[in-house]
């Protein structure tokens, strides 16, 4: 940091905790190159984060800012984890009513602020930076392909898409110019149709995705050029900003242990290496019990050991929260365990025991897999998740559970020999040896950290302020 002066960088992320944890992972790695974090988000987000590490703590501020209250969204939600998937809109119209608060906070901070870093969501908050000349960028917490696949920045602000009929997001669109089988299978286009319909809010995702992938100085994207690195040309291709990939910020080691690890631990320790299935769809996934129902009874037909954390669904109380089949828990003792609480994944994922994934295919789960070279059995749910499954699939680090072609479901005998594909049978040992490989590049904790480092030099000397 030698003659370099401290940056001053606000954070504000979307309330998802999908992208509130990458957010702050990104704060604490600019934080050890000395420079100071304003964390922004909700009181009760803020209260749910994990603990910032004591040296650094200093410099990273925690500010807590209300979310405002909106009709048609419950009392104390300020996150995704906290509503259902149709009270949504309400939660983004409450996010954007952030904006004379946040514009008052900015403009008022007795240090001015240098750059904010902020997410889809706060396409309102590119025109206050630039008023308050603030230097301005967005951070792309998923996969280059799932953004890539919506199209220009113009495009999606003007709503101009071509694709009008269903069927064209089933193939890859015209502005990729490479071969790959990044599409959209009929029965998850109501994640796009819900993606770029205008809300209560008043904005679609897909119009603010275009706003601030045109107004942002420069636009960052947790991917490397050492895995699928094409994408990263094409955004460069149809975006008006500087595109830079952050790697893939493999998550890094968690040395806390309290009751809940060493309770989990004893059990992985008692299994054989490499046997037990790790089973998590994520915090945003919202399941029916139909499909919990079929998810578990297939893991009990796979016979393959296995250690589910199966967490009640976003917005659900606990009366009215998904069981899984009755006499089922019973059943697999000895073999499963349903884990009905957090869990630490990073270190469930890093234990001896553990030799495969059964994941929703988010972006962050995924990179946390195959760190650790397990194949992934892949049960895609929302949004992006089936086009990371499709690249994943392709390069045959694990398979996709099939599912009906219309409307999506699953039965319990395709849960069943996906999993044993994957796992045991001799046909998947190509899926357990490509995904051993794939952890050479996942888990490269140099490469990712020099992506890291060199886009802290890049916000060390193209902010628009001079500190003096």
């Amino acid at each position: 940091m030698a003659n370099k002066s401290k940056l001053h960088v606000v954070m504000l992320p979307w309330v998802a905790f999908g992208h509130i944890i990458p957010f702050l992972e990104l704060s604490k790695f600019i934080a050890q190159k000395g420079h100071n974090i304003t964390f922004i988000s909700t009181p009760k987000n803020i209260e749910r984060l994990p603990k910032i590490p004591p040296n650094i703590a200093s410099s990273i501020t925690l500010v807590k800012i209300p979310l405002p209250k909106v009709d048609g969204l419950p009392e104390n939600a300020e996150a995704t984890m906290d509503i259902s998937n149709d009270q949504m809109p309400f939660l983004k119209k409450a996010y954007d009513d952030l904006e004379p608060e946040l514009t008052r906070f900015l403009s008022k901070s007795s240090i001015p602020p240098d750059w904010i870093i902020h997410d889809f969501a706060s396409h309102w908050i590119q025109p206050v930076a630039a008023k308050l000349g603030i230097s301005k960028s967005f951070f792309c917490i998923i996969s280059a392909w799932s953004i890539g696949f919506l199209g220009p920045s113009n495009m999606l602000i003007d709503g101009t898409d071509p694709r009008t009929k269903v069927e064209d997001f089933t193939i890859p669109p015209d502005w990729v110019t490479f071969e790959t089988k990044v599409a959209y299978k009929i029965h998850e286009i109501h994640c796009v149709l819900e993606a770029v319909t205008k809300n209560i809010s008043g904005a679609s995702d897909t119009y603010r995705i275009g706003m601030v992938t045109k107004g942002s100085d420069v636009i960052l994207v947790r991917h490397c050029n050492e895995f699928e690195g094409e994408w990263l040309k094409l955004l460069n291709d149809i975006y008006p900003s500087t595109v830079m990939p952050l790697g893939l910020m493999p998550p890094q080691e968690d040395n806390s242990n309290n009751e809940t690890w060493f309770s989990i631990q004893e059990w992985l320790d008692g299994q054989k290496t490499g046997s037990i299935l790790y089973v998590a769809l994520g915090s945003e996934v919202s399941p029916s019990q139909a499909e919990i129902s079929e998810l578990a009874l297939g893991l009990e037909l796979s016979m393959v050991p296995f250690f589910w954390v199966l967490r009640k669904p976003p917005g659900s109380s606990d009366s009215d929260s998904i069981q899984v089949p009755h006499r089922f828990e019973e059943r697999i003792k000895g073999r499963g365990i349903v884990w009905k609480d957090w869990a630490p994944q990073s270190k469930i994922l890093r234990h001896e025991s553990v030799g495969g994934f059964l994941t929703h295919c988010g972006w962050g789960s995924t990179i946390e897999g195959l760190m650790f070279g397990h194949p992934l059995v892949m049960l895609p749910f929302l949004v992006d998740q089936g086009l990371n499954a499709r690249v994943l699939e392709d390069k045959q680090v694990g398979i996709e559970v099939p599912r009906n072609l219309q409307d999506g479901s699953y039965t319990r005998n395709s849960v069943a020999e996906s999993v044993r594909m994957v796992m045991v049978e001799d046909n998947g040992k190509k899926f357990r040896d490509n995904a051993k490989k794939m952890s050479a590049v996942f888990g490269d904790k140099e490469l990712h950290d020099g992506y890291i480092h060199r886009f802290i030099e890049y916000l060390e000397n193209h902010q628009h302020k001079s500190n003096n």
